[in-house]
């Protein structure tokens, strides 16, 4: 199989002779063999695991994203991903990332509040002129 790993603005990854691939969705994990059928499956967060001859079991650590499969292409779109070999270091290496990440995701919806409450603000104060 290829699989093809997409982030919002690039791709993360493109791996050629993919033996495997297990992922995680909302209702558990699932794995994919080169001849199973197509379909489309929704992701969760977690981890999900491919395999190659060449270089073993690898880990991917995504967010939530999207996994679809036609033919021989396994496309998995995500809003973030990681690479590791080792579970323990890939751990850190997300707790680290994800977490910088979604402090900021909140800072940036709490300037993006102020915002929209003051133009509401300003929006009114025109009505009542």
């Amino acid at each position: 199989m290829k699989l093809k790993v997409l982030l919002p603005f690039r791709i993360f990854a493109e791996i050629t002779n993919v033996s495997r691939i297990v992922a995680e969705t909302p209702n558990g994990s699932f794995g994919l063999l080169p001849h199973r059928l197509d379909g489309v499956a929704a992701l969760a967060p977690g981890i999900l695991i491919y395999e190659t001859e060449a270089e073993g079991e690898v880990y991917l650590a995504v967010d939530s994203g999207v996994l679809v499969k036609t033919g021989a292409e396994v496309l998995v779109s995500v809003r973030r991903a990681i690479r590791g070999r080792d579970l323990g270091q890939l751990r850190a290496t997300v707790e680290r990332e994800f977490l910088i990440l979604g402090e900021r995701e909140q800072e940036m919806r709490a300037v993006m509040a102020k915002l929209e409450s003051g133009f509401l603000h300003r929006f009114v104060s025109l009505q009542h002129e």
